[in-house]
């Protein structure tokens, strides 16, 4: 399982510990992965996905996972992520023409 966000493609850093006497090793930064169930609302089903805190944040203020992914770039999306968009870009445009 990669440290990457599936959502925004935020992954693992990297840089320095400073000690007092300026030594310097190198550590990783971390992001802050959650593994969460969204709901898609045009599929009508949950969805189990491993993103970061802030993706969370950002799925909530978009208005849910179908408005997110509606305007997500493809290139940072995880290929999980990009099947569930074109899953829910094809039901989408299907309910208007039913």
């Amino acid at each position: 399982m990669s440290r990457a966000c599936e959502l925004t493609g935020k992954g693992v850093q990297t840089g320095n510990n400073v000690s007092h006497a300026n030594n310097k090793t190198r550590r990783r930064f971390l992001p802050n992965l959650v593994n969460v169930t969204l709901i898609s609302e045009v599929l009508n089903q949950n969805v189990r996905l491993r993103i970061s805190a802030a993706a969370l944040r950002s799925v909530e203020h978009r208005g849910g996972l179908d408005a997110f992914l509606a305007k997500a770039d493809e290139a940072e999306l995880s290929q999980r992520a990009r099947l569930l968009k074109k899953q829910i870009a094809k039901k989408a445009a299907e309910q208007p023409a039913a």
